[in-house]
């Protein structure tokens, strides 16, 4: 008698990702191309932020495949990449966005001195002190110091109301969310959030809030989320439509 023995083929580790830098009118920008086995189609999406650009391809596409779609939407590529400027005005006279509202920033002349937001003739003002060159970092520092202040009073409030204790509560500079909440009770924010409306700031401190509760996108969430936060709509589309554009802003 003969057996037939069938030899198990190693599972393959998939290929690793292709790192390009690509071209777009002038502009470079960070390509990681990564093979699926599941894909059918070519995918091509722009980063949180639009610094870099990720494409998924099935697997064993041939480069010039990859190639010959790269070139046919560079056009679409430029336009899209248009409404994300990395020249933010981050300097004497330009303007930054605080809770909402456009700052004129004003440069002190000292060396030393608080970073403030203050009324100059009845327009908003956000005064900066230290080196010139050191603005961006200044405002950033600024914006962090602020939002802590903002998220923590709101999720400390909304946390009372839903009866669930905080851990902590840390602020990051993520790109791929603007916040999260731990199974322990960590919450985490993006300090970037402070630009947007006091509504927009509200809604993400109630949306991590309702995770203690809830660590799901369920039914039961969404209807946690809007009970603490009525306005929560308007707020995700906001954050939908002009959520990138507070990503893209370089302070260093």
């Amino acid at each position: 008698m003969f057996s037939l023995l069938k030899t198990r083929s190693k599972a393959r580790k998939p290929a690793p990702p292709e790192m390009r830098t690509l071209d777009v009118a002038g502009r470079l920008m960070p390509l990681t191309i990564k093979q699926h086995d599941r894909a059918t189609r070519i995918t091509l999406r722009i980063e949180p932020g639009g610094r870099a650009l990720k494409m998924t391809v099935p697997k064993g596409l041939a480069a010039r495949e990859v190639n010959a779609f790269l070139d046919r939407h560079q056009g679409w590529l430029l336009t899209k990449l248009a409404k994300f400027s990395t020249d933010a005005g981050l300097r004497a006279g330009g303007e930054i966005l605080l809770r909402g509202v456009s700052h004129r920033i004003q440069h002190s002349g000292s060396l030393r001195g608080l970073t403030e937001a203050v009324s100059v003739d009845g327009r908003p003002v956000l005064r900066v002190s230290g080196m010139p060159e050191h603005v961006g970092r200044r405002i950033a520092a600024f914006l962090k110091k602020e939002a802590r202040a903002d998220l923590a009073r709101l999720a400390t409030m909304h946390a009372a109301t839903i009866r669930a204790p905080i851990r902590s509560i840390s602020m990051k500079d993520t790109r791929s969310r603007w916040g999260s909440c731990s199974s322990e009770g960590n919450l985490s924010f993006s300090w970037r959030i402070v630009m947007a409306p006091p509504s927009v700031i509200d809604y993400l401190a109630a949306h991590e809030v309702a995770h203690l509760k809830e660590m799901n996108h369920g039914p039961h969430f969404w209807a946690l989320c809007r009970k603490l936060c009525p306005g929560m709509e308007e707020a995700k589309s906001w954050l939908k439509r002009h959520g990138s554009q507070l990503h893209a802003i370089d302070f260093d």
